[in-house]
């Protein structure tokens, strides 16, 4: 490592869903004591932050993206005193803490809001988006119109997610105000980022026009007025700028702290643009967890996102390849007896790219989703969606061990725990030196000591082999190339002018190599040119 490692900027994440980490009290609810007992093992894997997804104040209809109190720690995760002795005892381990806030919109509970339906003309009315009729198409995500008639105040208001979800109105100079007090509020506590949840969502079209609804023959679009429609007027407004600026004053004005940004969208050239030196430290887009397992179309997307970062050298991305939101990458790519060693490809492809990469929870022992049947489900978005749509099945308990729910709790858990713990879970895989726990370990270790993986440039290397996709990482004189053959058999490589030595296998070697190279199935292999 150098003096400028910056843990955002050099490090990993680590996302944790606080339900389904770790239960301390028996109520089947992962909770912040949970988080606290198993802090060796995060600090072990070699990440440097930890994620965690909401756990202010909310009545959980969105499983704490609908925040009632901003300022306090929901109860079934605990005391603010559990909050601040995590805190502690995560910094004491070198592990940053980044909290998930939650700022385009609040719970319906909130009191901002319950004052602003109140009253016409009550001092938070405008903090929220009313109007006396629907003025537009804008959808909810979850399902129907994003408008929602309330009796009390006898007007419309406008909500992106659930109808227990207003969106607050950004244009209200107040309500930015207490907005950005709340950041203030955490970083005093000692908290060291913030993911951001749909970052650019906050600000909305001025003039309230309609979006645009492009023809389609999708079937899972035709059924949802909000994917059927192009996001040209309830997102990416040039407002959002100034807000960016104001925010990012406010972490720089704290040491060490950063801003991760969720995009809505997948346009790299659009939403890079908030990315920099004066706006956010970090984007991220989940375009990566929406591609296919075929190196075709991972070099498409990655080339598309590092070509609109190469012209800005302050805009960075984080990428990952499964979260809360979306399916496991490891069911996604397909949940066989090859699993375990697709897993060892997506990993080496996650932690060699020109970013910083982000693990969700149970991604680092190959865990995939749970087969949840439709009466299991919890997620209000995946009972509307369902089958095309389960977030659920990525949100089961974490498989700690082969013990009733899988070492999780000791009562009923708030979800039941996947059927696979019993061979897929943390306690055997430490004991396996060759498993995909102990190689994103060893990984994380590599790459931290690698500046060519951490800082340096990227750039493709063409391949005749649609089974394989190969790049190279370059810092100064030294260069790493790595190949990932992502199918389960041999396929032929070439490398680029020169002698390259295997320095990071997924097989035993360190042979050196020239010219064409035999990759053997689901081989994910660094190359350091050399002398030799």
């Amino acid at each position: 490592m150098t003096e400028s490692y910056l843990w955002w900027r050099d490090g990993v994440i680590y996302q944790i869903y606080p339900r389904s980490f770790m239960d301390s009290n028996g109520d089947g609810i992962g909770d912040l004591r949970g988080i606290i007992s198993k802090l060796d093992y995060v600090a072990s894997l070699g990440v440097d932050a930890i994620w965690l997804s909401p756990i202010n104040v909310s009545p959980m209809r969105d499983f704490g993206y609908d925040v009632a109190d901003y300022e306090n720690i929901d109860p079934s995760f605990g005391t603010m005193q559990d909050f601040e002795l995590m805190l502690s005892e995560a910094h004491q381990r070198g592990l940053k803490i980044m909290l998930d806030l939650v700022i385009n919109h609040t719970s319906d509970q909130h009191a901002w809001f319950k004052e602003s339906r109140s009253s016409r003309d009550n001092p938070k009315a405008d903090w929220y988006i009313w109007k006396d009729q629907i003025p537009n198409n804008w959808a909810g995500a979850f399902g129907g119109s994003g408008w929602q008639w309330d009796e009390k105040r006898k007007q419309f208001y406008f909500h992106a997610f659930l109808k227990e979800q207003p969106d607050l109105n950004w244009r209200n100079a107040d309500a930015r105000r207490a907005l950005m007090d709340v950041m203030r509020y955490w970083f005093s506590k000692g908290v060291d980022g913030f993911r951001l949840d749909v970052v650019n969502a906050y600000y909305k079209d001025a003039q309230f026009r309609s979006n645009p609804r492009p023809f389609s023959l999708n079937p899972f679009k035709l059924g949802s007025p909000f994917l059927a429609q192009t996001h040209l007027y309830d997102r990416d407004q040039p407002e959002l700028h100034d807000a960016y600026r104001e925010m990012r004053s406010i972490t720089d004005s704290y040491p060490e702290r950063a801003m991760l940004g969720e995009m809505l969208g997948d346009d790299p050239t659009r939403l890079t643009r908030y990315t920099d030196h004066d706006q956010l430290h970090l984007i991220y887009s989940p375009a990566p967890t929406e591609t296919a397992w075929r190196p075709d179309h991972f070099h498409k997307l990655i080339s598309a996102w590092d070509a609109a970062t190469a012209s800005n050298p302050e805009a960075r991305v984080c990428y990952l390849l499964s979260n809360h939101d979306r399916p496991r990458h490891v069911s996604r790519y397909g949940n066989d007896s090859l699993a375990m060693q697709r897993a060892k490809v997506a990993a080496m492809l996650l932690f060699t790219l020109r970013g910083t990469p982000s693990i969700y929870m149970g991604e680092e022992i190959a865990m995939p989703d749970a087969k949840l049947s439709r009466s299991e489900l919890q997620d209000p978005a995946s009972k509307t969606y369902y089958p095309f749509y389960n977030r659920d099945g990525a949100r089961t308990p974490m498989q700690w061990a082969p013990l009733p729910h899988a070492g999780f709790t000791n009562g009923k858990p708030w979800l039941r725990v996947g059927e696979t713990y019993q061979t897929i879970n943390v306690a055997n895989q430490n004991e396996y030196p060759d498993s995909v726990l102990n190689f994103y370990r060893a990984l994380m270790r590599f790459r931290k000591g690698s500046l060519a993986l951490r800082r340096g440039a990227f750039s493709m290397i063409e391949q005749k082999s649609r089974d394989v996709l190969m790049y190279q990482r370059k810092i100064g004189d030294r260069r790493l190339v790595i190949a990932l053959n992502f199918f389960a058999r041999e396929a032929v490589a070439q490398l680029p002018k020169g002698k390259w030595k295997r320095v990071f296998p997924t097989r035993i070697g360190g042979d050196t190599v020239e010219g064409a190279l035999r990759l053997t199935p689901f081989e994910a292999s660094i190359y350091e040119e050399s002398d030799h």
